[in-house]
């Protein structure tokens, strides 16, 4: 019979095999050495103490604006405060970039608008952004004289702008765990009164248009405008609310935590027909816009687009106030 014939023959093979496995099955029944798991270390960041913004320098930059003469696109006064906020941002170590860009006016004027954009921290991406707008309006027509002629506007662009200017100089010297971005936006006042909304704001719907830096993210933008007078109230704007209201709701909870629920008064307020802040929005970068609300005329301060929109109403309460909210937030942020 042939078939045990062969398999009589290689029988020598079988033997072999059959040991290998006998032994690998035993070596697979011992008793595995128990792995040691090596944990993972968690770095607590430690919180940097906030610092104490300091009224009485953010008064002095805000005089500086205002010094120079109204800020109108295209004079002299305009070119010479965009050097001087650029020259400021960078010596408290921010990275400055100029985004220049050719708009028209509602009345067919063309200007070389100047975004001007500052990051601390640029690597980082937990970010908060401040801004404001920095130009003046042209006329100050809300007034009862002098209609056609230009305005210190103060509190209107400067108050913000310096407000911000002295967050930049505390964040210089004590470094925050998060990136900070200050963007003071061109060309905003050169509205048509009574016009269409688009003819305000120019600059921020050129920077929505024309994001810098690429693919720009922050946790959250606060916008400041009209943030200096006397006795001023923040209610909450409600396109804030709407847009923005997570941090809304942090910002008037910092201002409460340390005393200035006062100014940041726990209502929502319908006043603002169109800011900066929406333009942000409509970018992809969430923003709240802290903007005064004056009672008394159901929106805006009585100075608004007169020529009492001067240094005798920025007060160093307010910016205070606004301030070290702030710093509270930055400084609290993670």
């Amino acid at each position: 019979m042939a078939l045990p014939g062969r398999l009589k023959n290689r029988s020598h093979i079988y033997f072999p095999i059959i040991f290998a496995a006998s032994f690998l099955a035993s070596c697979g029944n011992e008793p595995k050495a128990p792995v040691t798991e090596t944990p993972v270390k968690t770095v607590a960041v430690a919180k940097v103490p906030t610092p104490v913004f300091n009224p009485d320098s953010a008064y002095t930059f805000v005089k500086a604006q205002v010094d120079f003469g109204s800020r109108i696109p295209g004079t002299a006064a305009h070119e010479k405060c965009a050097d001087y906020l650029v020259a400021k941002l960078k010596s408290y170590g921010f990275t400055v970039t100029v985004q220049t860009g050719t708009i028209q006016t509602f009345d067919k004027k063309q200007f070389t608008l100047k975004n001007i954009i500052a990051q601390f921290n640029p690597g980082v991406q937990s970010r908060i952004m401040l801004c404001s707008h920095w130009d003046s309006r042209p006329w100050a027509d809300s007034d009862t004289k002098d209609k056609d002629k230009p305005f210190d506007s103060a509190n209107d662009g400067p108050s913000g702008v310096g407000l911000a200017l002295e967050i930049a100089r505390n964040v210089s010297g004590a470094k925050p765990n998060i990136g900070v971005d200050i963007m003071y936006f061109d060309m905003e006042d050169y509205g048509e009164d009574g016009g269409s909304e688009d003819t305000w704001c120019l600059g921020t719907q050129y920077w929505a248009k024309n994001i810098i830096p690429s693919n720009y993210y922050a946790n959250f933008g606060v916008l400041l405008d009209m943030v200096g007078a006397p006795n001023a109230t923040f209610p909450k704007e409600s396109q804030s609310v709407s847009l923005a209201g997570a941090a809304v709701d942090k910002v008037w909870k910092a201002a409460s935590e340390i005393g200035y629920g006062n100014y940041f008064v726990s209502q929502t307020r319908q006043f603002v027909g169109v800011d900066d802040h929406i333009y942000i929005n409509k970018a992809g970068v969430t923003c709240l816009d802290i903007i005064e609300y004056n009672p008394a005329t159901g929106g805006f301060g009585d100075y608004h687009h007169t020529h009492k929109d001067n240094m005798s109403i920025i007060d160093k309460n307010t910016l205070k106030a606004v301030g070290q909210t702030l710093l509270e937030v930055i400084y609290s942020e993670k």
